[in-house]
């Protein structure tokens, strides 16, 4: 059996297709699936798409018409995925529910560090041979406040590196992590970690409940020096309402890895056309803002699991098995 596999980059290419070897043929495909390139699945029982896929109801409909039975998503976040549609339809979806959390918190990391200390600025600075120090002047984070918002598995790997520079930690969940209680970590409502919080991260999932979590309300309860980053979901900042703070000259620096309009963008070569999103186009020019394209979970060891775990997957629904990453549930099929 072939599988189509969507949205694959040119590093993740020979992990899949290793991955895949002495189980099933694997064909990769650079374009994302949208309602544009779904037809290019008809015929193939199984697809596997990545995290910036979109998969509404008219995706689902043209996939499942074309024969699609099973969606292995490479990600562990699925608010791309309309589950209650694929239910409908009859399909399985699963997706990977576990990787290594180290990356993305390490990455989170190095936005926080390098907002804080301008790496960016000074970088492209000593290109043009300017070594001057005007303008690059950080702060020390040992013995200042991070507040986690979300403390699971990258949540908890975060603090533990903010533990190691000497840092005062604060959490919000809706679960307290006894790991992190063990760093010294306080739960606090999350009004109060805002206003006390010299950098905040985000590291919870994108839901109807959670959608613009950092709204306008929000980002005026920070600090107006404070360091904000969010290597989680876009959806999480009301883009618009943080463009309004920037404007007003807050916060020391803001990094971001995920930007809730990013599909369409994020993973493409958009340098030669023009930029219709006018709020990503403002961000991008602020001197103390950074932004990357989604790539905080991009490491050899956390794509290596995750395309693992998507073989797991379909070698599972194949058997009848299932797992915990199923998210709709499996139908046997003959």
């Amino acid at each position: 059996m072939e599988i189509l596999a969507f949205g694959v980059q040119s590093d993740e290419k020979p992990l899949i297709e290793k991955a895949f070897e002495g189980h099933h043929e694997v064909r990769c495909l650079s374009v994302f699936l949208n309602e544009d390139t779904a037809p290019i699945a008809a015929g193939y029982e199984i697809i596997s798409t990545s995290v910036n896929a979109e998969l509404g109801h008219r995706v689902l409909q043209t996939l499942a018409a074309g024969g699609t039975q099973l969606i292995a998503q490479r990600s562990t976040g699925f608010n791309n995925i309309d589950l209650k549609v694929a239910e409908r339809l009859g399909m399985t979806v699963a997706r990977v529910s576990y990787y290594s959390p180290y990356s993305v918190a390490e990455f989170a990391w190095t936005l926080g560090m390098a907002v804080n200390r301008r790496v960016v600025r000074a970088a492209n600075r000593t290109r043009d041979f300017d070594f001057r120090l005007d303008g690059l002047m950080g702060r020390d984070m040992h013995g200042r406040t991070v507040g986690v918002l979300g403390t699971g598995k990258i949540g908890e790997a975060f603090a533990r590196i903010a533990h190691g520079f000497g840092m005062r930690l604060l959490g919000w969940d809706v679960a307290e992590n006894p790991a992190c209680l063990e760093l010294g970590m306080k739960y606090v409502p999350k009004d109060e970690l805002l206003a006390e919080s010299d950098l905040v991260t985000l590291h919870v999932p994108l839901m109807p409940e959670t959608q613009h979590l950092i709204d306008a309300a929000a980002l005026r309860a920070m600090k107006d020096d404070a360091i904000l980053v969010n290597s989680s979901r876009g959806g999480l900042i009301d883009s618009r309402a943080l463009v309004a703070e920037l404007r007003a000259g807050r916060f020391t620096g803001v990094g971001l890895d995920v930007y809730e309009a990013e599909a369409g963008l994020f993973f493409l070569d958009k340098s030669l056309e023009a930029v219709e999103d006018d709020t990503l186009a403002r961000l991008v020019t602020f001197p103390n803002v950074l932004v990357t394209s989604h790539q905080a979970y991009y490491t050899v060891d956390a794509v290596g699991q995750i395309v693992d775990a998507t073989v797991r997957n379909v070698l599972d629904y194949k058997a009848g098995r299932r797992s915990e990453n199923v998210l709709v549930p499996a139908i046997p099929r003959s």
